[in-house]
């Protein structure tokens, strides 16, 4: 992640520019690479504990200002995981969708930086879930919360098009079984998402 993380950040410092403020109505549209990494926690019925493979995906949002610090965010992407238990035994594989929308409150440039916050609501879809020791995996979909923090840096003076980090941190769960064997977990997910991207505003 550092080899990635500290080579772009120079690059963006050395292309940024001032840019003008948004206005109602304006729309941004973003293109992330975004890593994703769950902090699991689980209970099992039968002991031990489940773990879930970090991913990395692409991630699309678009972003709706109602005036010229408030907004709405939409993200969009899927992103896949393995399911092991006991860090060495394969349960499973299994795709996300998790539909998240935030409100955010963005802040006066500051430097090259136009930082803001968000929060909302979050919706996970578990699908194409996998067949494997215990037999076909079970998966509850379910609502979560979403806080995010981010800016937007400016490579054209007016704005137009920019660079983007984000970092969101979504609390989810899921009440898992199997087909095959009479197994339950409790599981809390709870990943962060790291994103570095481009954007366009309009």
């Amino acid at each position: 992640m550092k080899k990635l993380y500290y080579p772009l950040t120079a690059i963006l410092f050395a292309t940024a520019a001032a840019a003008a403020p948004y206005d109602a109505g304006t729309i941004l549209l973003r293109l992330r690479a975004v890593e994703i990494v769950p902090d699991v926690s689980s209970t099992v019925s039968i002991g031990g504990k489940v773990s879930i493979t970090d991913t990395t995906i692409p991630e699309a949002d678009i972003t709706y200002f109602f005036t010229d610090h408030w907004s709405a965010e939409i993200i969009a992407g899927t992103n896949k995981h393995a399911i092991y238990y006991n860090g060495s035994t394969k349960l499973a594989n299994v795709y996300l969708l998790p539909p998240t929308l935030t409100l955010q409150y963005h802040f006066d440039q500051i430097g090259p930086f136009q930082p803001y916050l968000g929060a909302g609501p979050n919706f996970t879809i578990f699908y194409d879930r996998s067949t494997g020791p215990l037999g076909k995996l079970r998966t509850t979909d379910d609502w979560g919360f979403a806080l995010q923090a981010g800016t937007d840096i400016p490579l054209t003076e007016d704005g137009r098009y920019f660079a983007n980090i984000d970092v969101k941190r979504l609390w989810l769960s899921t009440n898992a079984s199997f087909s095959g064997a009479p197994v339950t977990a409790s599981v809390n997910i709870n990943p962060w998402l790291i994103g570095t991207g481009v954007g366009v505003r309009f």
